[in-house]
This record gives structure tokens, C-alpha cells and sequence, in this order.
């Protein structure tokens, strides 16, 4: 049977579609942060069956250094994101079943966002995403609070922090990743 890097190597055209399909691949996965889903790790993972069965060298060909680099960017996007929204939460004091509404307020917020959208040109759901998964927080976190027995003046703050924790969060994700999709385009091209 022939290696998977020697049946690349025989037809160039089928070693730049992967490498397309790599980087459209990697680019749909950022977009899956805006939805909380994790994106970044989709990346990693394709990145890493592409080091695995793609060239070995050549244009197209990424090396293990490049799937660390996307792993530790990828682990760095996710601190970002536990200690924007920790910090956020804490800070209000919020319960577990508010940090719990919270979650699922900001899934179900930035679904929304990204289907209606902000009428802005090429980032109006992007930026939809973000605010609607924060505002989702909002009413998540204010919702769990007060329905464990917080008066409403709390429950504010605590959504409050939660908008704030779920959005600079959320940035700090996206910037991870994309860290991750300019590095796997700079390695197919170069």
C-alpha cells in the first residue's frame, strides 16, 4: 500500500485542494466560537490530521511545530475565555445555577446574534454574535440568581458581570483563533 504523503506528492492538484480545504476548514471553526461551540479545537484537530497524512514536504507540506503552535494558541484562547468569565462571575458574586443560566443564555444568545445579525457589511453577525451571546449571559446569569432567591438589584450585578466576562472572553477566543488560521495559511505558503 502507498504511504499517504507519496500518493500526495504524485498529483499536485490534489495536494493544493487539501491544503484549500485545510484553511476553509479552519476558518469555518473560527466562526464556530461566535456560537460558544469549540472552533479553535476543530482547527486543531484537522490541522493535526493534516500533518499526519499530508505532504511531507514541499509548498503545501506543515510540520508538527505548526499543530503546537495552533494547540498552545488554542490552550491560550481558552484561558483567556475561563478567566474573563471566572473573574467576571466571581467578582459578582454569582451562584452556580446563574453561571449555569449564564452558559446556556450565551449559546442560545449567540445563535440568535448570528442569524439576525447587525446590518453592518461582512461583520454585522459576527458582531451580532458576540453582544447577543453577552446579553444572552445577562439574562441567564439574572435569571438563575433569581430564581435561587436573589433580589433582582443583585441579580443585575451579576448579569452584568456576566456580559462583561462572556464578551471579553469571547474576544479573547476569536483572537486565538484567528492566531491559529493565519498560522496555517503562513505554513501552506510558505
Amino acid at each position: 500500500m502507498l504511504e499517504p504523503s507519496f500518493v500526495w506528492s504524485l498529483d499536485p492538484a490534489l495536494t493544493f485542494g487539501w491544503a484549500v480545504v485545510l484553511g476553509l476548514t479552519c476558518m469555518v471553526a473560527w466562526a464556530l466560537n461566535l456560537l460558544a461551540l469549540p472552533g479553535n479545537w476543530v482547527s486543531i484537530g484537522a490541522i493535526a490530521i493534516y500533518v499526519w497524512l499530508g505532504p511531507d514536504d514541499g509548498r503545501a507540506a506543515i510540520g508538527i511545530s505548526v499543530l503546537v503552535g495552533a494547540f498552545l494558541l488554542a490552550l491560550l484562547g481558552e484561558a483567556i475565555e475561563l478567566i474573563a468569565a471566572a473573574m467576571g462571575a466571581k467578582r459578582a458574586g454569582a451562584s452556580r445555577r446563574g453561571t449555569l443560566f449564564a452558559l446556556i443564555g450565551s449559546f442560545i444568545g449567540a445563535i440568535v446574534g448570528a442569524i439576525v445579525g447587525i446590518p453592518i457589511p461582512a461583520v454585522g453577525s459576527i458582531l451580532a454574535a458576540i453582544l447577543f451571546g453577552g446579553a444572552g449571559a445577562t439574562v441567564g446569569a439574572m435569571y438563575g440568581e433569581w430564581s435561587d432567591g436573589r433580589p433582582w438589584r443583585e441579580s443585575w450585578a451579576v448579569g452584568h458581570a456576566a456580559f462583561w466576562g462572556r464578551t471579553f472572553g469571547m474576544l479573547g477566543k476569536l483572537a486565538a483563533g484567528v492566531a491559529i488560521v493565519l498560522l496555517v495559511i503562513l505554513a501552506l505558503l510558505v
